[in-house]
């Protein structure tokens, strides 16, 4: 074999190994474990939760190995912008203004937002009725955004947290007046827990899609057209295979894909 020819050879083994390399590289997804039932721990420290479960049966279908990286919510997008992640997979809204740092796959369940208070408060209207009042929300999520932009011109305190659970802490404690976040997070996180009793939700459910956006979907980074593409044809495969149903009827009973 002349010196060309082992070049070529070599060459070609270091692209394939390179290639190989690639392949087997896990995909990292990002996620901020204290959202239940979307996100939570386990007693011994395990992830699960909905987003997790649904998560690791879209890695299945794609023939992915797939690795969670636990992150505050409000630093989600930025380590997915630094490569530290490179998927977003909790809870996270697909919105206009996301939208211009990263790409969103379709969506994978879709659910209003809603104020909790004191069972036995009545609201009708909150941007009149909670004027002087201090709402909890999550930073950096949707709620946080609809609330700084119409909750607080009309009056309303608002206080951010790193996590829903930390918020769900200060309502039992007395430190805000009420929350405002994903129903079903406030309902089975939080009411339907020893610490919700006594709360109730009040007023409407909150669609507008300016803000609460077109449903939760994976983000990824932007350009990143082949992951979203292959995260896009998994979720629509569960969901025409029954598994979606089967991890979505382990937590709810009813159809969180929505319409």
């Amino acid at each position: 074999m002349n010196k060309f020819a082992l070049f070529g050879a070599l060459a070609l083994s270091l692209f394939s190994f390179t290639a190989s390399a690639d392949e087997a590289k896990p995909i990292r997804i990002g996620i901020e474990a204290g959202y239940p039932p979307f996100s939570m721990k386990t007693p011994d420290g395990k992830l699960t939760g909905f987003d997790v479960d649904l998560g690791n049966a879209l890695c299945e279908q794609m023939q992915a190995k797939c690795t969670w990286v636990e992150q505050e919510f409000d630093g989600l997008i930025p380590a997915l912008k630094v490569k530290k992640i490179d998927a977003i997979l909790s809870s996270m809204t697909i919105t206009d203004d996301r939208k211009k740092n990263v790409d969103f796959t379709i969506k994978y369940y879709h659910t209003p937002a809603r104020f909790v208070m004191k069972a036995g408060t009545s609201i009708k209207d909150p941007l009149t009725e909670l004027k002087g009042k201090k709402v909890g929300v999550l930073r950096a999520s949707t709620h946080d955004r609809f609330a700084t932009e119409v909750l607080v011109p009309a009056g309303i305190d608002l206080v951010r947290y790193g996590s829903q659970q930390e918020a769900n802490l200060d309502m039992v404690s007395g430190r805000v007046d009420a929350l405002l976040a994903d129903s079903v997070n406030l309902d089975d996180g939080f009411l339907k827990t020893d610490a919700g009793k006594g709360f109730a939700f009040v007023g409407p459910e909150y669609n507008d899609p300016k803000y609460f956006g077109g449903g939760a979907g994976i983000a990824v980074r932007k350009g990143d057209q082949e992951l979203a593409g292959k995260f896009n044809k998994a979720i629509t495969e569960i969901r025409a295979n029954g598994k979606y149903k089967q991890v979505q009827d382990k937590y709810f009973d009813f159809d969180v894909y929505g319409e």
